[in-house]
Protein backbone atom coordinates (compact mmCIF):
# COMPACT_ATOMS: atom_id res chain seq x y z
CA UNK A 1 0.00 0.00 0.00
CA UNK A 2 1.07 3.63 -0.66
CA UNK A 3 0.94 6.95 0.17
CA UNK A 4 2.69 10.30 -1.36
CA UNK A 5 3.35 13.71 -0.07
CA UNK A 6 3.95 16.35 -2.45
CA UNK A 7 4.82 20.20 -1.67
CA UNK A 8 6.09 22.92 -3.79
CA UNK A 9 6.99 24.93 -0.98
CA UNK A 10 10.14 26.33 -1.78
CA UNK A 11 12.78 24.88 -1.89
CA UNK A 12 10.69 21.93 -1.95
CA UNK A 13 13.66 19.81 -0.71
CA UNK A 14 13.03 21.07 3.09
CA UNK A 15 10.29 18.20 3.38
CA UNK A 16 13.08 15.70 3.79
CA UNK A 17 14.03 17.93 6.71
CA UNK A 18 10.76 17.72 8.08
CA UNK A 19 10.05 14.06 8.03
CA UNK A 20 14.05 13.73 9.06
CA UNK A 21 14.65 11.05 5.82
CA UNK A 22 17.38 12.29 3.16
CA UNK A 23 15.85 12.37 -0.21
CA UNK A 24 18.85 11.14 -1.93
CA UNK A 25 18.33 7.41 0.08
CA UNK A 26 15.84 4.56 0.07
CA UNK A 27 15.08 4.13 4.27
CA UNK A 28 13.72 0.90 5.18
CA UNK A 29 11.91 -0.19 8.32
CA UNK A 30 10.71 -2.91 10.11
CA UNK A 31 7.35 -2.35 11.37
CA UNK A 32 4.97 -5.29 13.37
CA UNK A 33 2.82 -6.22 10.00
CA UNK A 34 5.78 -5.89 7.12
CA UNK A 35 8.68 -3.31 5.84
CA UNK A 36 7.75 0.16 5.38
CA UNK A 37 10.03 1.60 2.79
CA UNK A 38 10.16 5.53 2.29
CA UNK A 39 11.84 6.71 -1.07
CA UNK A 40 11.46 10.29 -2.98
CA UNK A 41 10.15 9.40 -6.68
CA UNK A 42 10.86 13.38 -7.77
CA UNK A 43 13.49 15.95 -6.02
CA UNK A 44 13.53 19.32 -7.05
CA UNK A 45 13.56 22.70 -5.72
CA UNK A 46 10.13 23.58 -7.03
CA UNK A 47 8.64 19.91 -6.47
CA UNK A 48 9.46 17.47 -3.87
CA UNK A 49 7.31 14.05 -3.40
CA UNK A 50 8.26 11.82 -0.75
CA UNK A 51 6.52 8.11 -0.90
CA UNK A 52 5.61 5.85 2.44
CA UNK A 53 5.55 2.29 0.91
CA UNK A 54 4.11 -1.07 3.22
CA UNK A 55 5.19 -4.14 2.08
CA UNK A 56 2.92 -6.51 4.50
CA UNK A 57 3.72 -9.61 5.39
CA UNK A 58 1.22 -11.78 5.08
CA UNK A 59 2.66 -14.28 7.84
CA UNK A 60 2.93 -11.24 10.34
CA UNK A 61 -0.56 -10.26 10.02
CA UNK A 62 -1.61 -13.73 10.01
CA UNK A 63 0.11 -13.71 13.71
CA UNK A 64 -2.32 -10.90 14.63
CA UNK A 65 -5.43 -12.86 13.94
CA UNK A 66 -6.83 -13.37 16.99
CA UNK A 67 -7.49 -9.32 17.40
CA UNK A 68 -8.37 -9.48 13.52
CA UNK A 69 -10.46 -11.64 12.72
CA UNK A 70 -10.38 -11.09 8.56
CA UNK A 71 -6.76 -11.64 8.39
CA UNK A 72 -7.70 -15.89 8.60
CA UNK A 73 -9.19 -15.48 5.08
CA UNK A 74 -8.08 -14.17 1.70
CA UNK A 75 -8.52 -10.05 2.08
CA UNK A 76 -7.19 -7.05 0.78
CA UNK A 77 -5.32 -6.14 3.84
CA UNK A 78 -1.64 -5.98 2.17
CA UNK A 79 -3.00 -3.87 -0.81
CA UNK A 80 -5.69 -0.70 0.28
CA UNK A 81 -5.04 1.88 2.79
CA UNK A 82 -5.84 1.14 6.36
CA UNK A 83 -5.11 1.06 9.74
CA UNK A 84 -2.21 -1.25 8.61
CA UNK A 85 -0.43 1.98 6.72
CA UNK A 86 -1.26 4.80 9.70
CA UNK A 87 0.44 2.05 12.45
CA UNK A 88 3.70 2.59 9.92
CA UNK A 89 3.19 6.25 9.31
CA UNK A 90 3.23 6.55 12.90
CA UNK A 91 6.77 4.94 13.56
CA UNK A 92 8.50 6.28 10.19
CA UNK A 93 7.25 10.08 10.66
CA UNK A 94 7.47 9.91 14.45
CA UNK A 95 8.87 13.35 14.86
CA UNK A 96 6.50 14.90 11.99
CA UNK A 97 3.53 14.09 13.75
CA UNK A 98 5.11 15.57 16.19
CA UNK A 99 5.32 19.07 14.67
CA UNK A 100 9.15 18.59 15.61
CA UNK A 101 11.92 19.44 13.04
CA UNK A 102 15.70 19.77 14.58
CA UNK A 103 16.86 21.00 11.33
CA UNK A 104 13.53 23.42 10.52
CA UNK A 105 11.88 24.30 13.68
CA UNK A 106 10.04 27.05 12.18
CA UNK A 107 9.28 25.41 9.12
CA UNK A 108 7.83 22.39 11.17
CA UNK A 109 4.79 24.75 12.54
CA UNK A 110 4.37 26.92 8.81
CA UNK A 111 1.58 25.92 6.81
CA UNK A 112 2.57 24.57 3.71
CA UNK A 113 1.52 24.00 0.26
CA UNK A 114 1.06 20.20 0.70
CA UNK A 115 -0.54 17.22 -1.62
CA UNK A 116 -1.55 13.82 -0.48
CA UNK A 117 -2.10 10.82 -2.33
CA UNK A 118 -3.31 7.59 -1.11
CA UNK A 119 -4.09 5.76 -4.48
CA UNK A 120 -6.09 2.57 -3.02
CA UNK A 121 -8.05 3.27 0.03
CA UNK A 122 -10.98 1.04 1.13
CA UNK A 123 -14.18 3.48 1.44
CA UNK A 124 -16.48 5.78 -0.47
CA UNK A 125 -15.89 9.21 -2.29
CA UNK A 126 -18.81 10.65 0.00
CA UNK A 127 -17.60 9.67 3.36
CA UNK A 128 -13.65 11.00 2.49
CA UNK A 129 -15.41 13.69 1.31
CA UNK A 130 -16.88 14.24 4.58
CA UNK A 131 -13.77 13.54 6.76
CA UNK A 132 -11.11 15.53 5.19
CA UNK A 133 -13.06 18.61 3.69
CA UNK A 134 -14.18 20.02 7.47
CA UNK A 135 -10.12 20.60 7.90
CA UNK A 136 -8.96 22.65 5.15
CA UNK A 137 -8.48 20.25 2.69
CA UNK A 138 -9.78 20.48 -1.32
CA UNK A 139 -10.97 16.70 -1.61
CA UNK A 140 -10.76 15.08 -4.80
CA UNK A 141 -11.90 11.10 -3.96
CA UNK A 142 -12.67 8.82 -7.35
CA UNK A 143 -14.04 5.82 -6.91
CA UNK A 144 -11.90 3.12 -8.38
CA UNK A 145 -13.84 1.20 -11.29
CA UNK A 146 -14.33 -2.47 -11.76
CA UNK A 147 -12.89 -4.11 -15.11
CA UNK A 148 -14.53 -3.30 -18.04
CA UNK A 149 -16.31 -6.99 -18.62
CA UNK A 150 -17.92 -6.36 -15.00
CA UNK A 151 -18.58 -2.93 -15.08
CA UNK A 152 -19.55 -0.70 -12.31
CA UNK A 153 -17.27 1.11 -9.27
CA UNK A 154 -15.36 -0.90 -6.58
CA UNK A 155 -15.28 -0.63 -2.72
CA UNK A 156 -12.08 1.58 -3.19
CA UNK A 157 -10.89 5.29 -3.76
CA UNK A 158 -8.33 7.07 -5.19
CA UNK A 159 -7.82 9.56 -2.74
CA UNK A 160 -5.97 13.39 -3.44
CA UNK A 161 -6.00 15.79 -0.76
CA UNK A 162 -4.75 19.45 -1.69
CA UNK A 163 -4.39 22.34 1.00
CA UNK A 164 -1.99 24.33 2.73
CA UNK A 165 -1.47 23.11 6.13
CA UNK A 166 1.60 22.19 8.52
CA UNK A 167 2.76 18.79 8.18
CA UNK A 168 2.48 17.60 11.38
CA UNK A 169 -1.76 18.55 11.20
CA UNK A 170 -2.06 16.66 7.85
CA UNK A 171 0.18 13.39 8.98
CA UNK A 172 -2.41 13.80 12.11
CA UNK A 173 -5.11 13.57 9.87
CA UNK A 174 -3.95 10.80 8.13
CA UNK A 175 -3.11 9.12 11.44
CA UNK A 176 -6.69 8.97 12.51
CA UNK A 177 -8.81 9.27 9.33
CA UNK A 178 -7.62 6.32 7.45
CA UNK A 179 -8.18 3.35 10.06
CA UNK A 180 -11.90 5.51 10.53
CA UNK A 181 -12.46 4.83 6.43
CA UNK A 182 -11.60 1.39 6.73
CA UNK A 183 -13.35 0.96 9.85
CA UNK A 184 -12.20 -2.58 10.31
CA UNK A 185 -8.58 -2.01 12.31
CA UNK A 186 -6.27 -4.85 12.56
CA UNK A 187 -5.26 -5.28 15.80
CA UNK A 188 -7.02 -5.40 19.78
CA UNK A 189 -8.60 -2.23 20.75
CA UNK A 190 -7.40 -0.83 24.34
CA UNK A 191 -8.29 1.95 26.92
CA UNK A 192 -4.73 3.59 25.20
CA UNK A 193 -6.52 3.88 22.07
CA UNK A 194 -8.44 6.78 23.25
CA UNK A 195 -5.17 8.74 24.73
CA UNK A 196 -3.94 8.43 20.81
CA UNK A 197 -7.25 9.23 19.17
CA UNK A 198 -6.74 12.60 21.76
CA UNK A 199 -3.42 13.44 20.74
CA UNK A 200 -3.60 12.81 16.86
CA UNK A 201 -7.05 14.94 16.99
CA UNK A 202 -5.67 17.31 19.36
CA UNK A 203 -7.10 20.76 17.88
CA UNK A 204 -9.11 20.05 14.95
CA UNK A 205 -11.27 16.89 16.23
CA UNK A 206 -13.33 18.52 19.27
CA UNK A 207 -14.91 20.67 16.26
CA UNK A 208 -15.32 18.54 13.57
CA UNK A 209 -18.98 17.41 12.29
CA UNK A 210 -18.31 13.95 12.36
CA UNK A 211 -16.83 13.57 15.47
CA UNK A 212 -19.16 10.59 17.05
CA UNK A 213 -18.56 8.87 13.91
CA UNK A 214 -14.91 9.61 13.91
CA UNK A 215 -14.95 8.36 17.51
CA UNK A 216 -16.79 5.39 16.98
CA UNK A 217 -15.11 3.63 14.31
CA UNK A 218 -11.36 4.65 15.81
CA UNK A 219 -12.18 3.50 18.50
CA UNK A 220 -13.65 -0.25 16.82
CA UNK A 221 -17.14 0.40 17.60
CA UNK A 222 -16.24 0.09 21.19
CA UNK A 223 -19.30 1.65 23.33
CA UNK A 224 -17.31 2.50 26.56
CA UNK A 225 -14.52 3.43 25.13
CA UNK A 226 -16.45 6.09 22.65
CA UNK A 227 -18.01 7.44 25.60
CA UNK A 228 -15.42 8.10 27.21
CA UNK A 229 -13.43 9.74 23.95
CA UNK A 230 -16.23 12.05 23.78
CA UNK A 231 -16.66 13.08 27.15
CA UNK A 232 -12.80 14.10 27.42
CA UNK A 233 -13.07 15.80 24.29
CA UNK A 234 -16.11 18.30 25.69
CA UNK A 235 -14.07 18.40 28.55
CA UNK A 236 -16.00 15.95 30.91
CA UNK A 237 -15.10 13.16 32.87
CA UNK A 238 -16.90 10.14 32.95
CA UNK A 239 -18.79 9.58 36.12
CA UNK A 240 -18.04 5.97 38.04
CA UNK A 241 -19.62 4.66 40.76
CA UNK A 242 -17.97 4.26 44.22
CA UNK A 243 -16.18 1.03 44.29
CA UNK A 244 -18.71 -0.89 46.90
CA UNK A 245 -21.76 0.32 44.61
CA UNK A 246 -19.94 -1.25 41.54
CA UNK A 247 -20.00 -4.55 43.08
CA UNK A 248 -23.53 -4.25 44.03
CA UNK A 249 -24.75 -3.62 40.21
CA UNK A 250 -26.38 -5.82 37.92
CA UNK A 251 -23.99 -6.44 35.13
CA UNK A 252 -26.51 -6.59 32.18
CA UNK A 253 -24.92 -7.20 28.51
CA UNK A 254 -26.94 -6.56 25.80
CA UNK A 255 -27.61 -9.39 23.08
CA UNK A 256 -25.71 -8.27 19.91
CA UNK A 257 -27.37 -8.54 16.46
CA UNK A 258 -25.86 -11.92 15.81
CA UNK A 259 -26.79 -13.58 19.07
CA UNK A 260 -30.80 -12.40 18.60
CA UNK A 261 -30.64 -13.79 15.09
CA UNK A 262 -29.10 -17.15 16.53
CA UNK A 263 -31.82 -17.27 18.78
CA UNK A 264 -34.42 -16.46 16.32
CA UNK A 265 -32.93 -19.52 14.23
CA UNK A 266 -33.20 -21.58 17.22
CA UNK A 267 -36.97 -21.16 17.45
CA UNK A 268 -37.80 -22.08 14.40
CA UNK A 269 -35.86 -24.93 14.17
CA UNK A 270 -37.32 -25.83 17.73
CA UNK A 271 -41.14 -24.76 16.43
CA UNK A 272 -41.33 -27.57 13.51
CA UNK A 273 -39.30 -29.93 15.67
CA UNK A 274 -36.53 -30.54 13.21
CA UNK A 275 -33.85 -33.42 14.77
CA UNK A 276 -31.73 -33.20 11.43
CA UNK A 277 -30.90 -29.91 10.16
CA UNK A 278 -28.10 -28.76 7.29
CA UNK A 279 -26.44 -25.54 8.05
CA UNK A 280 -25.92 -24.61 4.33
CA UNK A 281 -23.51 -21.45 3.77
CA UNK A 282 -22.28 -22.45 7.43
CA UNK A 283 -19.24 -20.13 7.09
CA UNK A 284 -16.30 -20.37 10.20
CA UNK A 285 -19.92 -22.53 11.98
CA UNK A 286 -21.12 -19.73 14.60
CA UNK A 287 -24.45 -21.63 13.92
CA UNK A 288 -23.23 -24.79 14.58
CA UNK A 289 -21.88 -24.88 17.91
CA UNK A 290 -25.53 -24.00 19.09
CA UNK A 291 -26.88 -26.66 17.39
CA UNK A 292 -24.74 -29.27 18.77
CA UNK A 293 -25.06 -28.45 22.10
CA UNK A 294 -28.63 -28.98 21.78
CA UNK A 295 -28.70 -33.01 22.09
CA UNK A 296 -32.50 -32.85 20.45
CA UNK A 297 -30.23 -32.40 17.12
CA UNK A 298 -29.24 -35.77 15.91
CA UNK A 299 -27.59 -34.95 13.20
CA UNK A 300 -26.35 -31.46 12.10
CA UNK A 301 -24.87 -30.92 8.69
CA UNK A 302 -22.50 -27.72 7.58
CA UNK A 303 -21.69 -27.44 4.10
CA UNK A 304 -19.93 -24.60 2.49
CA UNK A 305 -17.74 -23.56 -0.93
CA UNK A 306 -14.98 -22.30 0.80
CA UNK A 307 -12.76 -25.43 2.06
CA UNK A 308 -10.83 -23.15 4.18
CA UNK A 309 -14.72 -21.66 5.84
CA UNK A 310 -14.88 -25.55 7.22
CA UNK A 311 -11.52 -26.01 8.03
CA UNK A 312 -12.07 -23.02 10.63
CA UNK A 313 -15.23 -24.55 11.43
CA UNK A 314 -13.71 -27.50 12.46
CA UNK A 315 -10.90 -25.81 14.29
CA UNK A 316 -13.52 -23.96 16.51
CA UNK A 317 -15.40 -26.92 16.76
CA UNK A 318 -12.50 -28.91 17.97
CA UNK A 319 -13.77 -31.69 16.54
CA UNK A 320 -10.44 -33.29 16.21
CA UNK A 321 -11.44 -33.40 19.89
CA UNK A 322 -15.05 -34.36 20.42
CA UNK A 323 -15.80 -37.75 21.24
CA UNK A 324 -16.97 -40.11 18.75
CA UNK A 325 -20.23 -40.20 19.73
CA UNK A 326 -20.55 -36.40 19.55
CA UNK A 327 -18.34 -36.25 16.50
CA UNK A 328 -20.76 -38.80 15.01
CA UNK A 329 -23.40 -36.31 15.30
CA UNK A 330 -21.54 -33.27 13.03
CA UNK A 331 -20.68 -33.71 9.49
CA UNK A 332 -18.76 -30.97 7.49
CA UNK A 333 -19.69 -31.05 3.68
CA UNK A 334 -17.95 -28.84 0.68
CA UNK A 335 -20.94 -27.78 -1.25
CA UNK A 336 -22.12 -24.82 -3.55
CA UNK A 337 -26.00 -24.18 -2.99
CA UNK A 338 -26.94 -23.44 -6.87
CA UNK A 339 -25.37 -26.76 -7.64
CA UNK A 340 -27.62 -29.98 -6.76
CA UNK A 341 -26.74 -32.38 -3.87
CA UNK A 342 -27.81 -35.69 -3.78
CA UNK A 343 -26.37 -35.96 -0.11
CA UNK A 344 -28.43 -32.88 1.01
CA UNK A 345 -31.89 -35.16 0.73
CA UNK A 346 -34.23 -35.89 2.90
CA UNK A 347 -33.51 -33.47 5.79
CA UNK A 348 -36.31 -32.13 8.91
CA UNK A 349 -34.70 -28.73 8.08
CA UNK A 350 -32.47 -26.65 6.18
CA UNK A 351 -31.05 -22.83 7.62
CA UNK A 352 -30.09 -19.94 5.28
CA UNK A 353 -28.51 -17.79 7.71
CA UNK A 354 -27.11 -14.35 6.48
CA UNK A 355 -26.43 -16.26 2.82
CA UNK A 356 -28.53 -15.31 -0.03
CA UNK A 357 -27.64 -11.90 -0.21
CA UNK A 358 -23.77 -13.36 -0.67
CA UNK A 359 -25.81 -14.50 -4.41
CA UNK A 360 -25.30 -12.70 -7.34
CA UNK A 361 -29.09 -12.11 -7.98
CA UNK A 362 -29.03 -13.63 -11.44
CA UNK A 363 -27.93 -17.24 -9.49
CA UNK A 364 -30.93 -16.95 -6.98
CA UNK A 365 -33.12 -19.35 -8.77
CA UNK A 366 -30.46 -21.83 -9.01
CA UNK A 367 -30.41 -21.43 -5.26
CA UNK A 368 -34.07 -21.85 -5.33
CA UNK A 369 -34.03 -25.46 -7.49
CA UNK A 370 -31.11 -26.86 -5.70
CA UNK A 371 -32.06 -26.17 -2.00
CA UNK A 372 -36.59 -26.10 -1.95
CA UNK A 373 -36.35 -28.32 -5.11
CA UNK A 374 -33.91 -30.82 -4.82
CA UNK A 375 -32.95 -31.18 -1.22
CA UNK A 376 -36.35 -30.54 -0.31
CA UNK A 377 -35.96 -30.61 3.69
CA UNK A 378 -39.07 -30.24 5.72
CA UNK A 379 -38.40 -26.77 6.59
CA UNK A 380 -36.50 -24.02 5.23
CA UNK A 381 -35.34 -20.93 7.63
CA UNK A 382 -33.89 -18.23 5.74
CA UNK A 383 -32.67 -14.58 7.29
CA UNK A 384 -31.34 -11.50 5.22
CA UNK A 385 -30.46 -7.73 5.99
CA UNK A 386 -33.72 -5.31 6.13
CA UNK A 387 -32.31 -2.68 3.38
CA UNK A 388 -34.65 -0.28 4.91
CA UNK A 389 -33.28 -0.31 8.42
CA UNK A 390 -29.90 0.62 7.43
CA UNK A 391 -30.43 4.26 7.91
CA UNK A 392 -30.07 3.38 11.88
CA UNK A 393 -26.64 2.67 11.22
CA UNK A 394 -24.94 6.46 11.43
CA UNK A 395 -22.01 6.92 8.98
CA UNK A 396 -23.25 3.76 6.69
CA UNK A 397 -23.35 4.90 3.11
CA UNK A 398 -24.18 1.27 0.97
CA UNK A 399 -24.64 -2.38 2.18
CA UNK A 400 -24.10 -3.41 5.26
CA UNK A 401 -20.98 -6.00 4.45
CA UNK A 402 -18.82 -5.37 1.49
CA UNK A 403 -19.63 -8.78 -0.12
CA UNK A 404 -23.66 -8.23 -0.34
CA UNK A 405 -24.69 -8.33 -4.04
CA UNK A 406 -27.97 -7.08 -2.82
CA UNK A 407 -30.23 -6.16 0.01
CA UNK A 408 -33.54 -6.07 -0.06
CA UNK A 409 -36.44 -3.98 2.07
CA UNK A 410 -39.32 -5.74 3.65
CA UNK A 411 -41.41 -5.73 0.44
CA UNK A 412 -38.88 -7.15 -2.06
CA UNK A 413 -38.15 -10.05 0.68
CA UNK A 414 -41.63 -11.10 1.03
CA UNK A 415 -42.23 -10.65 -2.31
CA UNK A 416 -39.48 -13.54 -2.99
CA UNK A 417 -40.36 -15.87 -0.21
CA UNK A 418 -43.98 -16.14 -1.31
CA UNK A 419 -43.09 -16.33 -4.90
CA UNK A 420 -40.90 -19.35 -3.92
CA UNK A 421 -43.04 -21.04 -1.65
CA UNK A 422 -45.44 -21.22 -3.77
CA UNK A 423 -43.27 -22.10 -6.42
CA UNK A 424 -41.96 -25.39 -4.97
CA UNK A 425 -45.38 -26.07 -2.38
CA UNK A 426 -44.47 -24.62 0.85
CA UNK A 427 -46.08 -22.32 3.30
CA UNK A 428 -44.25 -19.09 4.56
CA UNK A 429 -44.28 -16.88 7.85
CA UNK A 430 -42.13 -13.89 8.69
CA UNK A 431 -40.64 -12.56 11.87
CA UNK A 432 -38.67 -9.90 13.03
CA UNK A 433 -35.13 -10.12 14.58
CA UNK A 434 -33.64 -7.82 16.57
CA UNK A 435 -34.84 -4.35 17.50
CA UNK A 436 -37.84 -3.05 16.20
CA UNK A 437 -38.45 0.94 14.40
CA UNK A 438 -41.43 1.89 13.80
CA UNK A 439 -40.77 3.10 10.27
CA UNK A 440 -38.15 0.69 9.45
CA UNK A 441 -39.10 -2.32 10.85
CA UNK A 442 -36.22 -4.72 12.54
CA UNK A 443 -32.45 -4.87 11.21
CA UNK A 444 -32.93 -8.32 10.37
CA UNK A 445 -35.55 -10.30 8.68
CA UNK A 446 -36.84 -13.92 9.00
CA UNK A 447 -39.02 -16.26 6.80
CA UNK A 448 -40.20 -19.88 7.44
CA UNK A 449 -40.74 -22.18 5.36
CA UNK A 450 -42.49 -25.07 6.03
CA UNK A 451 -43.43 -28.02 3.25
CA UNK A 452 -47.10 -28.01 2.37
CA UNK A 453 -48.18 -31.50 2.97
CA UNK A 454 -51.38 -33.43 1.78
Amino acid sequence: MLLTVTTTHRPATDLGYLLVKHPDKVHTFDVPTGTAYVMYPEVSDERCTAALMLDVDPQRLRAQRDAFELSQFVNDRPYAASSLLASALSKVFRSALRGASKDRPELAVTPLPLEIRVPVLRGTTELATRLFAPLGWEVEATAIPFEPEIGGDSRYVDLVLRGSLTLSAALNHLYVLLPVLDDAKHYWVAPDEIEKLLRSGEGWLAGHPDKVLIARRYLAHKRALTTTALQSLEGEEAEEPPAEEEAELPVVRRQSLAEQRRDAVLAALTEVGATRVLDLGCGGGALLGALMKDRRYTEVVGTDVSARALEIAARKLRLDRLPERQRGRLKLWQSALTYRDDRLRGYDAAVLMEVIEHLDLPRLPALEASVFGHARPGAVVVTTPNAEYNVNYEGLTGMRHSDHRFEWTRAEFQDWATRTAHTYGFNVTFRTVGELDEATGSPTQLALFTEVTA
